[in-house]
């Protein structure tokens, strides 16, 4: 062997056992490893194993202790049912007794229906002799004197009837008049008009006669160039120092009085100035109508209405019923709405609005169809105005049924601003075909005699003959009378209905 070589073998040897005790160490450490993780699986099963037997003792007990319950609940509800089962056997028990008892009391009902029986056909039997007696006796049959004996009735019933509805009238129309008649006058002295209003002239006054050549022209040119601008009809008749303008329209009317002053003061009448004069009018006229509205609408005390209800409200300046003005009109009839809402103690500023635009249809184009409630209804709810007051101007005229005292209120003030002392006034034309109207309205009834319209045709008075009408028809036919007069005239205030029956007995001393 080679002496340099040893050196490497003990190196060799060494590696060779180092590598034996690193794998000796290594397995004895595996070992350790193996049997620790066995000792804690050991003590894991065993606790475990611990653990569940735990668990079924504690499940076993609760297991019994249901059970146990389970027992109790069982007897107490037999227990229950025992009680129940006798309570039902006694209850069945009572139920026989009745039963029993009951069959007996129809045993015995029985027997007294039977005698009941007997007894109702004897009285039958004697009462049909007792009839036959009465019959012979009066030389009247059942019927016969049933049928007196209900006129009788009904003849006393029905006076009596008649009776209490006068009473009851009587008082309802004198507790009623005197409030009413307390808030009308309160309404009328507070509201207090100066005068009715005035009326639209369409007579232009001339400063000579030779002016009416002028307003002709020649050949007639300058009539009829101021006839098409202004849309209007000159009159030239032997009036002295006056033209007449004639028109359906209102406004249209007030324009052309308006620009034929100008034109008769100016003294230039031609075409071309008759054209320019009606526009300049025209733009006035509007200026006046918006300004009027506005006025009436501070003077009545009502804000916040569209300017095109001012516009249209302005137009009524120009507009008259039987003389009346129908802007003043209507600013009256808001202050007496408003007046007599607050004595109600209804919505004042509804009544006081439903009272200044009830009759704004009037101021409507005559091109539109419709009446001028509903007209004016409608044009309010196009512009925002309150269904409420709606309400109250389309019914003003029961077109349609009122939903609200303010309704009623406004219909009331309307009619005291026209039926006052002085307000309106009617032709003569027009009254005697009223009067006439109303007589014949009442006489068209069944068993009236006569109708005669007195005090300005504010009453009618009806004589009715007494073998058709008696107390009770008589009232009635008032009212009929007075229902019917409401739905088919037209007539300023109220009408009283005063139906007269009379009898009389007359016999002769011989």
């Amino acid at each position: 062997m080679n002496p340099n070589q040893i050196p490497y073998i003990l190196i060799g040897i060494t590696l060779v056992l180092g590598l034996l005790i690193g794998f000796a160490i290594s397995r004895l450490i595996t070992q350790r490893k193996i049997k620790q993780e066995q000792d804690k699986a050991d003590s894991i099963l065993k606790g475990a194993n611990e653990q569940a037997r735990l668990i079924e003792i504690q499940a076993r007990d609760n297991a019994l202790k249901i059970i146990q319950n389970a027992e109790n609940e069982l007897a107490q509800r037999r227990s229950e049912l025992n009680k129940e089962e006798s309570r039902i056997q006694k209850r069945r028990t009572e139920l026989d007794t009745r039963l029993e008892r009951m069959e007996l009391r129809e045993q015995n009902l029985n027997k007294r229906q039977s005698s009941i029986d007997r007894r109702s056909n004897e009285i039958e039997k004697l009462h049909s002799q007792h009839m036959e007696k009465l019959q012979q006796i009066s030389q009247m049959t059942d019927a016969e004197a049933r049928q007196l004996l209900l006129e009788e009735v009904e003849k006393e019933a029905r006076g009596d009837m008649a009776r209490i509805i006068r009473q009851i009238e009587a008082e309802a129309r004198e507790d009623g008049e005197k409030r009413a008649r307390k808030l009308i006058a309160d309404a009328i002295q507070r509201v207090a008009s100066e005068h009715v209003a005035e009326v639209t002239s369409a007579v232009v006054p001339l400063p000579n006669e030779e002016m009416k050549g002028r307003i002709v022209g020649r050949n007639g040119r300058n009539i009829r160039a101021f006839e098409a601008v202004a849309g209007v009809d000159v009159i030239v008749d032997d009036t002295p120092e006056a033209v007449t303008v004639s028109c359906f329209d209102s406004v249209r009317r007030e324009i052309g009085r308006r620009a034929l002053t100008r034109l008769t003061v100016d003294g230039r009448i031609h075409p071309a100035h008759i054209e320019k004069i009606v526009k300049e009018e025209t733009k006035n006229v509007e200026k006046i109508i918006i300004e009027s509205g506005e006025q009436a609408a501070y003077d009545a005390g009502i804000a916040g209405l569209h300017p095109e209800l001012l516009r249209m409200m302005g137009r009524l300046k120009f507009r008259t019923s039987y003389g009346q003005n129908q802007l003043s009109h209507a600013v009256e009839v808001s202050k007496l709405a408003g007046i007599l809402a607050a004595e109600l103690g209804a919505n004042i500023e509804i009544a006081k609005q439903s009272g200044f635009l009830h009759d704004i249809g009037k101021a409507m184009d005559h091109n539109q169809e419709g009446t001028h409630a509903g007209l004016g209804a409608e044009f309010c709810k196009r512009y925002g105005v309150n269904n409420l007051v709606v309400n109250a101007i389309a019914s003003h005229h029961h077109e349609i049924d009122q939903e609200t005292v303010e309704a009623v209120i406004a219909e009331a003030a309307d009619a005291i601003s026209g039926a006052r002392p002085g307000a309106r006034r009617e032709d003569l034309e027009a009254y005697i075909k009223r009067i006439k109207s109303l007589e014949e309205l009442a006489a068209s009834f069944k068993g009236v005699s006569q109708a005669f319209a007195i005090q300005a045709g504010r009453e009618v008075r009806i004589i009715v003959r007494p073998e058709d009408i008696d107390d009770l028809d008589a009232t009635r036919l008032a009212r009929d009378i007075a229902k019917q007069i409401e739905e088919t005239m037209q007539y300023p205030g109220q009408i009283k209905v005063t139906v007269i029956r009379e009898t009389r007995a007359v016999d002769y001393a011989k």
